[in-house]
């Protein structure tokens, strides 16, 4: 009932295990002694910058120390949930802080300049936001994208240029994820440009994942699917080189969470289909965890699972599932019916 309690108050609990929360609620006295655990609980965050005497939360690192400052400073006073649930909060405040911070700069600076200064995700997501504007521009004003091609070539040109120079370690890593995204956006030019396609409203292009920038927050767009971006802090990581197949991956994720519905990429073992599910988790910055199913799992540890995602508004990928023994299956079933119901009601 105790953990219970805890979990209910700060919903990324329930996906540690009883020994990993017993152990945080333990050393909840000392905030320094719970750096270890960020790890568990946040994608990304690594350590906060904690300061003395009070321990000061003044902003997060990545695994790779990328330091983003938060927007306030959160003050570790009460019970470990309640300020760990302001830490997520504050995760969320400041990422979209400098996704804001970065629009703007995005005009004021040159492209090279602000790939090399901003936050890994924010230079991806302001790109891409900047990547959909100009194509959308272009189809209004020319009819299309031929008059794109050659300043998506130049675009993609410079980065490589840029990732050939004297780099820091976290910078080409930043830089590896950006000219990935960068390498799709140029492919999706000159194949819509091959294909002729002269409308924004053309299933070729509305079938692309976009980003939009509007009332001041990111949102993005395939077919009929909207999704606002989460803010969850990624760090700094490589993104999956994007083929037509997990295209279609992404179209089929993104059309069964429209329509309130979970989705089940079927294949071979090792092709790649948990990574396709991280992949579009990062693209729009949710926080996604990974469940390895075994034949031990009950209906009630599925159960504990799905309130924490429920609560948290994470999404899960259930690795494995056909593993689970038949008669706790069914149930599971119902589970997931149940939560489907409350989700479109």
């Amino acid at each position: 009932q105790y953990l219970e309690n805890k979990r209910s108050a700060f919903a990324r609990f329930y996906f540690l295990s009883d020994d990993e929360l017993l152990l945080i609620l333990s050393e909840s006295s000392d905030p320094q002694k719970i750096q270890p655990h960020f790890r568990k609980l946040f994608e990304n965050i690594a350590k906060i910058d904690m300061r003395l005497p009070e321990n000061e939360m003044h902003g997060m690192y990545s695994q790779m120390d990328e330091y983003v400052p938060f927007k306030e400073v959160v003050y570790p006073r009460k019970n470990v949930e309640s300020w760990l649930s302001e830490i997520e909060s504050m995760m969320k405040r400041s990422i979209r802080q400098q996704l804001e911070n970065g629009m703007s700069e995005f005009e004021s600076k040159s492209r090279k300049d602000f790939v090399l200064d901003a936050v890994g995700q924010v230079a991806i997501a302001v790109g891409q936001v900047y990547w959909t504007a100009d194509c959308e521009k272009h189809f209004n004003d020319n009819g299309g994208l031929h008059g794109y091609v050659e300043g998506a070539n130049a675009n993609l040109m410079l980065l490589v240029e840029t990732v050939r120079g004297q780099l820091t370690v976290l910078q080409r890593m930043n830089l590896g994820g950006l000219i990935t995204i960068e390498v799709h956006a140029r492919d999706i030019v000159e194949k819509l440009t091959a294909e002729k396609i002269v409308d924004t409203q053309a299933f070729e292009w509305v079938s692309q994942l976009r980003s939009y920038w509007r009332e001041d927050d990111m949102f993005l767009h395939q077919v009929e699917a909207q999704f606002k971006y989460g803010g969850e802090y990624l760090g700094n990581t490589t993104r999956l080189v994007i083929t037509p197949l997990t295209d279609r991956i992404y179209l089929t994720l993104t059309g069964a969470m429209h329509m309130f519905l979970g989705s089940a990429p079927a294949g071979p073992a090792g092709t790649g289909k948990t990574e396709t599910v991280k992949d579009l988790a990062k693209a729009v910055a949710k926080q996604c965890v990974v469940f390895n199913c075994q034949e031990g799992m009950t209906f009630a540890s599925m159960g504990k699972f799905f309130k924490g995602l429920a609560n948290a508004g994470a999404w899960a990928c259930f690795d494995e599932f056909n593993r689970i023994d038949v008669e706790v299956l069914s149930v599971v079933a119902q589970q997931v019916v149940d939560l489907q119901q409350a989700c479109i009601t």
